[in-house]
């Protein structure tokens, strides 16, 4: 069994907001219906609470921090998901359900798992 990381892509907003409901039911449902799968998956703050994270030169050089995101987008990073799942066409399989492929953008990339 291979484990692949689900990025999702959406509008970038609080997802606990009120508006936000009936879309984060949706992703609630998801959850349940892959509950076997997925061992891990995290919703993320709006980019704005972002800090970007620079190191000048090499280690040890000048640490430069930046407020907000790396770059204004449509859609944001919003959250991700750990899936086991026994190939990659299982984990697209997977992915197809989430509300950000309907309205965004869902990433699927394999895990190099450490031995």
């Amino acid at each position: 069994m291979a484990q692949y990381l689900v990025l999702t892509y959406t509008a970038d907003v609080n997802w606990w907001a009120p508006e936000q409901a009936d879309e984060l039911a949706e992703y609630r449902q998801f959850a349940v219906d892959n509950a076997e799968s997925i061992r891990a998956s995290a919703v993320l703050h709006p980019t704005s609470t972002a800090t970007v994270v620079r190191v000048e030169g090499a280690r040890g050089g000048n640490v430069v921090t930046t407020d907000g995101p790396y770059a204004e987008t449509k859609e944001a990073l919003t959250g991700y998901y750990l899936v086991d799942a026994e190939d990659l066409e299982a984990a697209v399989a997977i992915a197809t359900e989430l509300p950000a492929a309907w309205n965004g953008a869902v990433e699927v990339r394999p895990v190099i798992l450490a031995k």
